[in-house]
């Protein structure tokens, strides 16, 4: 009987997941024939399940449309897949926790125990920042991930670079961060022994290897992944110094952008009613982009390195100043 019963259960999961299942398809999948599989409909039938019988060269069985079927079954993976999407909607609600919440506690009420202390070491290796994103990570690599930072368990990784350049890791995993769309994983790479940052949708698999480490106290994960981004290795370190206060230049500078020093404040200069100088750290692959945010900025900026951006702030104040005077130089406009 309770072969049976695990049977019609599993026979609901398969029917709840696709618009419509064959009998050969039903069979293969429970490892039974299809006289079976008709017997454990029947008896779904008889329990008020609605399951409709779709005739024809292509048909089989389908879960009546419109109508609530309990319970709902989801696999381990399938509920973290609805965990991701909750977070995801959570950044436009005024009270995202409350919903969030009790949505998942009525799905891990069905889960089996083992089951659902996945999930919960799950939830409680995830960190956010300030900023809620789109997350598409695979949920089973999101599990195994979690797991090994909750049991500090060695991982192997297959990885792909934003480059599309494939790599394997062997990391200690630290954390499970989600920052501006998305997650991030924070780790030591044992080959370049250092931390790096994994984004979550570029791993390929993820497989615990034999091992264990001890994992740095660090409390505030979502700041160590802000500096991890600040100090990545990348082709230009650019140095600024921006007469603002801290608060004006983040606008446009973040935390994950630019490490910033105060030069000076205002006792150093008591005749002037002016903001203090900060220096600005910047790593970054390309200088385009920030000729841009020195105008965006304001204020007075001095460029210190590299002298390439000095090339570049040149010739985008050309463009602008070109672009000021061909407006001046052309007939406006008569209103009638």
């Amino acid at each position: 009987m309770a072969d049976t019963t695990a049977r019609a259960l599993q026979l609901l999961e398969l029917l709840q997941s696709a618009q419509l299942r064959t009998v050969a398809e039903l069979a293969e999948r429970l490892g039974v024939d299809e006289r079976t599989i008709r017997r454990d409909v029947t008896r779904l039938q008889d329990l008020d399940v609605p399951v409709e019988t779709m005739r024809g060269r292509y048909g089989g069985y389908r879960l009546a449309h419109g109508q609530r079927v309990l319970p709902l079954i989801f696999s381990t993976e399938e509920v973290v897949a609805v965990f991701l999407g909750l977070a995801r909607a959570q950044a436009d609600s005024r009270a995202p926790e409350i919903a969030a919440q009790t949505a998942l506690a009525k799905i891990k009420r069905a889960l089996p125990i083992a089951d659902a202390r996945r999930i919960d070491a799950l939830l409680g290796v995830m960190t956010r920042t300030s900023q809620h994103g789109a997350v598409a990570p695979d949920p089973g690599v999101m599990l195994t991930l979690a797991e090994a930072v909750d049991l500090r368990r060695v991982l192997d990784l297959r990885y792909l670079s934003g480059r599309g350049t494939p790599s394997r890791r062997t990391i200690h995993p630290y954390a499970l961060v989600t920052h501006a769309d998305r997650w991030y994983l924070v780790a030591y790479d044992t080959e370049k022994q250092e931390e790096r940052t994994f984004r979550v949708d570029r791993i390929r698999t993820a497989r615990v290897v034999p091992g264990e480490f001890d994992a740095p106290q660090r409390p505030d994960a979502a700041a160590r992944l802000l500096d991890l981004f600040a100090d990545a290795d990348y082709r230009w370190r650019v140095v600024l110094r921006i007469r603002d206060t801290e608060e004006r230049i983040r606008v446009h500078l973040p935390l994950s952008v630019a490490r910033l020093e105060k030069l000076n404040s205002a006792a150093d200069h008591p005749h002037e009613d002016a903001p203090p100088w900060h220096r600005a750290e910047i790593h970054a692959e390309s200088l385009d982009w920030l000729p841009s945010v020195i105008a965006a900025l304001g204020c007075e900026v001095a460029i210190d390195q590299p002298e390439e951006l000095r090339g570049r702030v040149r010739a985008a104040a050309k463009r602008m100043l070109h672009a000021a005077q061909v407006g001046e130089e052309l007939p406006q406009k008569s209103e009638r």
